[in-house]
């Protein structure tokens, strides 16, 4: 622990202790976990399989934890206000492993926000920066309803202060030389990350040392390219500019172990060019095409480890959101997630403040319909025409111009999205040579992959943070939402499919992913789970 933020790391478990709860609370209440027997999420009640109960604050899927609230939760009448003390004493089946990376978001998130509030006054002085990197080291409390919102196992103190966004550090990236002809490449490869006839993979420094010497590599040269992390820390914005570059992090964040995959680097151009296409097509000048942007993947390659591509050795170089977004003088461009964010001394989420900066500081609802009415537009079109993005609120970026009214959206990380290759024919394209785990024609996965991350995440964080737990406000912006949605689907070709499409967003439940009970059962893949559907019965 740095010396000086010690006074600041204890003064923020409490609150920290509180925010893991508050999420693990969230999944109590609504997730299938086993060894609970029955969940009354509107009474703040849960009975487990033992008989014994739970009771806690009444939540609702999509609320977000608001600071200063009361985040107890009593088991028996016992109260419990450390979500590992809480997870240890449910003796849930598998839950030994959970228990500890609860105890570990903890910590790493009263790190993180005793760090963040010195690291923002530093860089809001005199020259701060101001860039898109700025806003997303800005979202200090991680992943909203997971609760290993800042879990980050084999990452140190130091490592998590010298690597972390929140921290607003700069990371020297490293550059692994690796022959030409032990490299798998989709792309241009630039001639700036050559050397003769070899090739210099960016390597984060993190993963130059505890990783590459079992691969039986080192750097060529360390700390080579200044850069500076964002908001899913292995992909950071170089400060010379030029694109983004998504390094392999070798261990688990939130969820899930950060490589990259060989499908990942071999999908990288040729889905960058097809989802250029089909959004090219989308409609004319004015319409759904002009109003949405893809950060395409210029180049990925990956080094051949015993004859097979690395997963831990491979990068991917992406076009900046900044630049994909052709930014107009007075307009911003930020990722949703920045947006419902609150910041390290737990002031209101930034849409408030922005809001009410811009002299509208009432007008959420009016907000929220010109975002969904931006944004639901092309993405169900897309969804029609066989793209289903994972669009939460990391992925999805908004355009905001000098009132900080929404213009344009940015769709960024393509290994998210899945293709059907049946409706994407159907409208002209080809999907090959795209392949592996992103080519999928079952409608119901493309529907759970855009609607759960779209309305689960990203509508349910905006909802929240707008309506401030105010019940009615919350379904009065709920129904903007859906009438948004309506629209969306009255303009498309009445269909089976655009049909079947929309009932399925419009049914009683939304299949969210299961977060806490992945970590529960210890798998690596995507789980999904049915919530009741906050757009159900409205309009």
């Amino acid at each position: 622990m740095a010396p000086g933020l010690l006074a600041a790391y204890r003064r923020e478990l409490p609150p920290a202790r509180a925010a893991v709860l508050g999420r693990l609370w969230r999944a109590l209440l609504h997730e299938p976990l086993p060894g609970v027997a029955a969940r009354d999420a509107h009474a703040g009640r849960v009975r487990l399989a033992d008989g014994r109960v739970l009771s806690g604050p009444p939540r609702l899927p999509y609320d977000l934890v608001v600071p200063g609230e009361d985040a107890t939760v009593r088991l028996d009448g016992r109260a419990h206000d450390h979500p590992a003390v809480l997870l240890a004493a449910l003796r849930l089946p598998g839950a030994d492993a959970l228990v500890a990376e609860l105890g570990h978001s903890v910590a790493s998130l009263a790190l993180s926000r005793a760090g963040a509030a010195g690291a923002a006054r530093a860089a809001s002085g005199p020259g701060g920066d101001r860039s898109l990197a700025y806003v997303e080291q800005s979202v200090v409390d991680g992943h909203p309803y997971h609760p290993c919102c800042r879990s980050r196992p084999g990452l140190s103190v130091a490592e998590q202060l010298a690597y972390a966004p929140e921290h607003r550090p700069v990371v020297g990236l490293d550059l692994v030389a690796v022959p030409a002809d032990r490299c798998r490449v989709a792309g241009e490869w630039p001639d700036r990350l050559r050397d003769g006839d070899r090739l210099l993979l960016p390597v984060h420094p993190w993963q130059s040392e505890h990783v590459l010497p079992g691969l039986g590599h080192r750097p060529f040269v360390t700390g080579a390219i200044p850069a500076r992390p964002l908001m899913s820390v292995r992909t950071l914005a170089p400060l010379a500019g030029g694109p983004h570059l998504k390094t392999a992090l070798t261990t688990r964040m939130t969820s899930a172990i950060r490589d990259i995959s060989a499908s990942g680097v071999e999908n990288s151009a040729p889905l960058s060019a097809l989802l250029a296409r089909v959004v090219a097509g989308l409609d004319g000048p004015g319409g759904p095409a002009a109003t949405l942007r893809i950060t395409r993947n210029l180049a990925g390659a990956s080094a051949l480890v015993r004859g097979e591509p690395s997963a831990d050795l491979a990068v991917l170089l992406r076009e900046s959101p900044s630049s994909a977004a052709r930014l107009r003088p007075g307009e911003t461009v930020l990722p949703v997630a920045a947006l419902t964010a609150r910041p390290a001394g737990d002031g209101p989420p930034l849409i408030r403040t922005l809001l009410a900066s811009a002299g509208a500081p009432d007008a959420g609802e009016d907000w929220l319909t010109a975002f969904a009415d931006l944004a639901v537009p092309p993405l169900v079109r897309l969804l029609s025409r066989g793209v289903a993005p994972a669009a939460h609120g990391q992925n999805l970026l908004v355009v905001l111009d000098a009132h900080a009214r929404p213009r344009r959206l940015v769709y960024r990380d393509l290994a998210d999205v899945r293709l059907s290759p049946s409706r994407l024919a159907r409208h002209g394209f080809d999907a090959a040579p795209v392949g592996g785990r992103v080519i999928d024609d079952d409608p119901a996965v493309l529907r759970t992959m855009l609607f759960g991350h779209l309305f689960g995440t990203t509508f349910g964080t905006l909802v929240s943070a707008l309506a401030d737990r105010d019940r009615t406000t919350g379904t009065r912006l709920w129904s903007a939402v859906a009438a948004a949605a309506r629209r969306a689907y009255d303009d498309l070709p009445a269909t089976p499919e655009n049909r079947a499409d929309g009932a399925a967003l419009f049914a009683p439940e939304l299949r969210v992913k299961a977060l806490t009970s992945m970590r529960l059962r210890g798998v690596d893949r995507d789980e999904w789970i049915p919530l009741p559907s906050p757009l159900a019965g409205t309009c």
